[in-house]
């Protein structure tokens, strides 16, 4: 088994990790959740310590790792304590606030024999591997052209905040999810054209992006912003015979919103609604236009991975090269706010 705690009790703890390290209760034991008061605004969990001492989890040979769950500015901070102690750990994204803090937390770890990774969980999202699933069919043929889009029509949330931080801008909550996607399945690009906004104007949050990832004769878009009121398509893939859309995003984080959990055997699971469109010439010069079944999204695959690699010494899902990357990028997409 694998014996772990949280640090923090809140939304990320108990609806992004909770339901899917406990759907693993062959492998994994959660023993330990630390939060800095007693108040708890999520239902307990039979058989888990809830405490306000953090020696309970520091103190506890029996804790193997640590999943670091609090405000993304804490990351670094928490991450290299629980290092100090001689834990493993897993920190929420984005790691840390700089590519140089993400380095020496790593070094840390390699120095102690220990592991830290990043909770890269969209990379199990339902339509995410929806188009991979397609790309590798090569009924597209060469791939030209990628968009992914991260949209929301939330204007109240840049219009409640009136000054900039770099850590809870847009880029850094939401690019954190899109360019991790890019990176573990593209590979590090060519080169990197940013366009980062204000849309309200300078010195306040940062509400809109748009970065371009070259590779080659191919694109990979990732575009998100706070104004849109119809969102655009999940995913859209051209290639030279044709093209692939996904219109809905991944379901599991809808389902966990209404409390309907992983222990149900439809959850997350799209509909023939939500299915993408393939569209595409074969080889005998034949049109086609047809749904693609969903591919099943699963974050628990996270904790599987994280059971192979502390239980039976696997290699890490997340390498740390792909995520001091990823951190380089969102400085360099930061660069171009305005305080």
């Amino acid at each position: 088994m694998l014996t772990i705690a949280y640090i923090a009790n809140g939304k990320s703890t108990n609806r992004y990790h909770l339901p899917f390290s406990t759907k693993l209760a062959d492998k994994i034991k959660v023993k330990t959740i630390y939060s800095r008061t007693d108040k708890h605004l999520w239902e307990k969990l039979e058989g888990v310590n809830y405490t306000t001492n953090m020696d309970d989890i520091f103190m506890d040979p029996e804790i193997q790792l640590v999943v670091v769950a609090t405000p993304s500015h804490l990351h670094y901070h928490y991450g290299k304590l629980i290092l100090e102690h001689g834990k493993n750990v897993l920190v929420e994204k984005p790691f840390t606030e700089t590519s140089a803090e993400a380095k020496e937390l790593f070094a840390i770890a390699k120095e102690k024999g220990l592991l830290i990774q990043c909770y890269q969980n969209r990379r199990f999202d339902s339509d995410f591997l929806t188009v991979q699933k397609v790309i590798e069919s090569g009924v597209l043929g060469e791939i030209l052209e990628v968009e992914m889009h991260y949209d929301y029509f939330r204007p109240e949330v840049p219009e409640s905040v009136t000054s900039y931080s770099q850590v809870n801008s847009y880029l850094y909550g939401h690019g954190c999810h899109t360019i991790d996607q890019v990176l573990s399945y593209f590979g590090d690009p060519d080169d990197i054209h940013y366009d980062v906004r204000q849309l309200l104007g300078k010195g306040r949050m940062n509400d809109y992006f748009d970065l371009d990832f070259y590779y080659g004769t191919m694109k990979v878009s990732v575009k998100s912003s706070y104004f849109r009121l119809k969102e655009r398509p999940s995913f859209v893939v051209y290639g030279k015979k044709g093209c692939f859309v996904k219109q809905t995003k991944d379901r599991q984080e809808e389902h966990l919103k209404m409390f309907y959990m992983p222990d149900h055997e439809d959850f997350g699971l799209d509909l023939p609604e939500h299915y993408g469109v393939l569209t595409y010439i074969d080889e005998a010069g034949k049109y086609h236009e047809e749904k693609v079944t969903s591919e099943v999204g699963d974050y628990s695959r996270v904790y599987e991975g994280l059971y192979e690699s502390i239980i039976n010494g696997k290699d890490k899902l997340v390498k740390d090269e792909e995520t001091i990357r990823q951190l380089e990028i969102l400085e360099a997409g930061s660069q171009y706010i305005t305080e």
